[in-house]
């Protein structure tokens, strides 16, 4: 029987998915999220995509309506699970970046994984990024690069221009995702924290809350460092801009967080 936590195990896909499509939830059509029609998360155009017809809006919101469990995952597998070679990432961090490349894309979540290795982001899996996840799970664990990626990913929804509208809910399920990852890599997950009536579940890992703000403020010094004209060879490939802004936007959404947790 294979082990669940070693990489290429079959049922990994399985576990993932189930913890995917509890983000996802059933049909809707929300006017506010470019995405439109969407089911289980497959969107009118990736289905259209996926069904071969062109243009998308020709098959109709009813298809997705309609769309059952098996095709998902089919298409899940093929479109964001392969593309990632989540089969062949350590347990837990396979979801961290699955559930990534769902919400905001494959090439995305990949380039955020080979930025916290350390290695050229490229967006695409190969022997080096490989070698160098396996490097850092074997001298850190799992558990700090599934809370880099995290993180990271926060980060990046936060500047979203519709993170106004969707923010609280995509940082639940970034949080919710963490936890779930961290336990499938077999490590203690985060504190609950209850909530105010008629407000959604959210949990805080309160360790991963302060290394989400030493990130933050790393982030601010070497955008400030940049600025100045001093070069960090590890972030040379982003601007001084970008870096600031990150930074904002991690320490900002974590104490939007915290904040939230604090009042419930």
């Amino acid at each position: 029987m294979p082990d669940p936590q070693s990489p290429a195990d079959p049922s990994r896909f399985a576990a993932c998915l189930d913890e995917v499509l509890k983000q996802e939830g059933g049909y809707s059509d929300n006017p506010a999220d470019p995405g439109g029609a969407t089911n289980m998360g497959i969107t009118r155009r990736t289905l259209a995509g996926w069904r071969g017809v062109s243009p998308w809006w020709k098959l109709p919101k009813s298809a997705v309506q309609s769309l059952d469990r098996q095709e998902a995952a089919d298409i899940y597998r093929s479109l964001y699970w392969r593309r990632c070679d989540a089969d062949v990432l350590p347990a837990g961090l396979d979801l961290a970046v699955f559930d990534y490349a769902v919400n905001s894309g494959p090439a995305r979540a990949i380039e955020t994984l080979q930025a916290a290795v350390r290695v050229v982001a490229d967006g695409f899996v190969g022997p080096l990024t490989l070698k160098a996840v396996a490097g850092r799970v074997a001298a850190e664990g799992a558990a700090p690069l599934i809370g880099t990626v995290c993180d990271a990913r926060l980060g990046f929804l936060a500047r979203l221009p519709t993170a106004r509208v969707f923010g609280r809910g995509w940082s639940r399920r970034v949080t919710e995702i963490r936890a779930a990852a961290l336990a499938m890599a077999g490590i203690a997950g985060p504190v609950a924290f209850p909530q105010a009536k008629g407000t959604s579940p959210m949990t805080l890992n309160i360790l991963a809350g302060y290394k989400t703000y030493i990130v933050g403020a790393l982030m601010l010094l070497i955008g400030v460092a940049q600025f100045l004209g001093v070069s960090v060879p590890d972030f040379s490939t982003q601007s001084a801009g970008d870096l600031l802004m990150q930074g904002f936007a991690i320490i900002f959404l974590r104490q939007g967080i915290t904040n939230t947790v604090a009042k419930s």
